[in-house]
């Protein structure tokens, strides 16, 4: 780019001149041969007239008067009637300007100069027009490169941007150059790298969400599976393989709503749905693993409530819940709810030392975590809870309680909603 730039600069600068150069030495040359044969015209008049005066004194001329009044490098010759032609000079070889005059005495003054003059005052004019032209060619050269190194620099950079890009580093640059349309590009580049950087923290966040959502319930469905394979009785295979069957459908279930809600977290399935199908659900899963480690689980509260969610979701806010109690808590986990205005609450404690103090509502966000687990279980519990309608708080912080509100009844759509057939 640089090389086409100085080319295209350095044709434009010798059009110019070659243009402007030429038709320049012409003027010059004529110029120059017209003030040389007016010069010589002058000294013809002015030499006449000297020649009139001293006729009119003296009645004659001799070489010796007029030898003062013709410059060197002119030839003079004075034709008096009846008289000698008076020569004043040397008599130039070759090509010449000449003037003649006639007198008033009738005398005929002319007057020659070699035309070499001319041609030196012309060379000396071609080459102060050739200095200029070749100046004006280095400045242009200069020009060239610095308007080269302004556009082309630039662009190397905007190339390595896009190169950064295509490598997988999405950082903007947020560098600008001055130029209207080369900014232009680079606001593009660098909206389009923030618009990556976003895509591919949304794509990490759902895999370390989906990592960490399906973790247990797959070493769940693990353990199903293994209890299989180490009883020979039919019935408990069968009881076995139903509750398998049942993991799996809510492995999918979770599937399917970490990649709902990381298209778009407003989206949703709710339906209303009995909570204590869901906690008894929880309450078989974990017990196994509660009893493991000599701690127990259970439940309280007011019974057969309804409330309006996703049970899959909700199913997953409260294993997050549990398990946050059974890596970080202590003693009986106990699982209980309640009714507040038009919300159910299942509210989830333990016998734990509870939340560190330089933690408090911060526990929700990503990768806060008091004792060296992902910190992701939380956030993710409490987007879940969101994205159903619901809210999950800390209502506690020891020991421990923390509350999953969910409303009790569908909402009501707006007078202005169009309804959606399926």
């Amino acid at each position: 780019m640089r090389r086409r730039l100085i080319q295209s600069t350095l044709a434009v600068v010798l059009v110019v001149i070659a243009v402007f150069g030429v038709s320049l030495v012409i003027v010059e040359t004529r110029t120059i041969s017209s003030t040389a044969q007016e010069r010589v015209d002058s000294e013809a008049v002015r030499l006449a007239s000297i020649v009139d005066s001293r006729l009119i004194a003296t009645g004659a001329v001799t070489a010796d008067m007029l030898r003062d009044q013709v410059p060197k490098d002119r030839y003079a010759v004075i034709r008096v009637p009846g008289e000698r032609p008076i020569a004043i000079g040397t008599k130039p070889d070759g090509d010449t300007i000449k003037a003649t005059r006639k007198g008033e005495e009738g005398e005929t003054v002319t007057v020659q100069e070699p035309r070499s003059t001319v041609t030196r005052e012309v060379g000396r004019t071609l080459l102060i027009i050739g200095a200029v032209a070749l100046l004006a060619v280095i400045a242009a050269v200069l020009l060239a490169l610095r308007q080269a190194n302004r556009l082309a620099s630039p662009l190397t950079d905007l190339a390595e941007t896009a190169e950064r890009l295509g490598s997988g580093d999405p950082r903007p640059r947020h560098k600008r150059y001055g130029v209207h349309e080369l900014d232009r590009v680079a606001d593009v580049l660098d909206a389009s790298a923030e618009r990556i950087g976003r895509m591919l923290t949304a794509e990490r966040r759902l895999a370390a969400d989906a990592s960490h959502q399906l973790r247990t319930p797959l070493t769940a469905l693990s353990m199903r599976l293994e209890e299989i394979t180490l009883t020979d009785d039919p019935d408990t295979v069968k009881e076995e393989a139903m509750i398998a069957l049942t993991q799996v459908e809510r492995l999918t279930d979770v599937v399917e709503r970490l990649l709902t809600n990381s298209r778009d977290p407003r989206t949703g399935s709710a339906v209303t749905f009995d909570l204590d199908e869901v906690i008894q659900q929880q309450l078989a899963e974990w017990r196994p693993a509660y009893r493991g480690v000599g701690r127990a689980i259970v439940s309280s509260g007011k019974r057969h409530l309804e409330a309006v969610g996703t049970p899959g979701a909700v199913a997953q806010v409260l294993a997050a819940l549990i398990e946050n109690s059974l890596m970080h808590g202590g003693g009986t986990v106990a699982l209980r709810t309640r009714v507040t205005g038009n919300q159910a609450v299942i509210e989830v404690t333990d016998e734990g030392p509870g939340v560190p103090a330089d933690l408090g509502a911060r526990i929700f966000e990503r990768a806060i975590s008091g004792r060296n687990s992902t910190g992701i279980g939380l956030a993710v519990a409490r987007d879940l809870a969101e994205a159903d309608g619901g809210r999950l708080e800390m209502l506690q912080a020891s020991p421990p309680v923390f509350g999953l509100f969910l409303s009790r009844t569908p909402a009501r759509p707006s007078k202005d909603a169009t309804p959606t057939v399926r």
